[in-house]
């Protein structure tokens, strides 16, 4: 599988717009998910698809292809365009079983990294074998659609369960910490870093995008402040030093599992 920095802040962009994805990709997002499912209706579907066959992307981030769901009739033309364009991988959305990841290796090889997006009752019931799929990059969370298959509410209490086990399941496979779903509000950064604190707090490694102007917010939510940096900074330096015996920093003991978070973030951020 080509090697990936796991995802943080992708945007997603309609398939019908292949004129925005050049933009997108200077917006700071991570990487561009083209998608074909949501954002285009049935009767545009084919044209969209083949003014993506014709298009050549040039771009300094990742490219996905959020194909139509395994239960459509544009999956199979779907898998083929990604098979032959230049797309570095692509989104399955409404993962419900392995055997969906099996079907796409099938046709794109075990090679081929697939975003994972769980938004189904099903699919959080398969965790545990849709997250050992070999062509597996990230779990995503569809949050909207999963709240719409339980007729429960979308909000953090209502919605916690299934996050808990997102985060639970892709550290058991040893996967990447996991994506969360879109916040729909992009005309209220508030709302935004509201819901980026949350999902980061519960284990989430970074948030799905649906404008620009979210790309910064989700940025900013999913990585440390300068205070946490620095804080790690002096508990690894005070437990270097103090050579396995109990030291304190800023009042407070510095343990094992306490030194090892300040080493992870300072590994990923430092």
């Amino acid at each position: 599988m080509v090697a990936f920095r796991p995802l943080i802040a992708p945007l997603f962009v309609p398939a019908t717009r292949v004129d925005r994805i050049a933009k997108a990709a200077a917006s700071g997002a991570d990487a561009i998910i083209v998608d074909l499912e949501d954002a285009v209706p049935p009767q545009d579907k084919d044209k969209a698809r083949n003014g993506l066959a014709t298009a050549a992307f040039d771009l300094p981030v990742p490219i996905f292809l959020r194909v139509n769901s395994r239960s459509t009739t544009w999956f199979e033309n779907d898998l083929e365009l990604a098979q032959n364009a230049a797309f570095s991988g692509i989104m399955l959305p409404k993962t419900e079983c392995s055997n969906d990841l099996e079907h796409v290796a099938s046709r794109l090889g075990d090679e081929f990294p697939v975003l994972a997006l769980v938004e189904t009752a099903v699919g959080l019931a398969h965790l545990s074998e849709i997250s050992g799929a070999k062509s597996l990059l990230q779990i995503a969370f569809g949050s909207i659609d999963y709240a719409l298959d339980l007729n429960c509410s979308d909000n953090h209490e209502a919605l916690a369960h299934a996050r808990s086990e997102i985060v639970l399941r892709s550290r058991v496979a040893d996967l990447p910490a996991p994506l969360d779903g879109v916040t729909t509000d992009f005309s209220d950064p508030t709302v935004l870093a509201d819901d980026c604190t949350y999902a980061a707090g519960l284990g989430f490694g970074g948030k799905l995008a649906i404008h620009p102007r979210q790309i910064p917010v989700i940025q900013t939510g999913f990585s440390p402040s300068p205070e946490t940096l620095d804080w790690a900074r002096r508990v690894v330096e005070a437990d270097s030093n103090a050579e396995g015996a109990a030291v304190q920093v800023d009042g407070r003991m510095i343990d094992r599992p306490i030194a090892e978070k300040a080493r992870r973030i300072l590994k990923a951020h430092g």
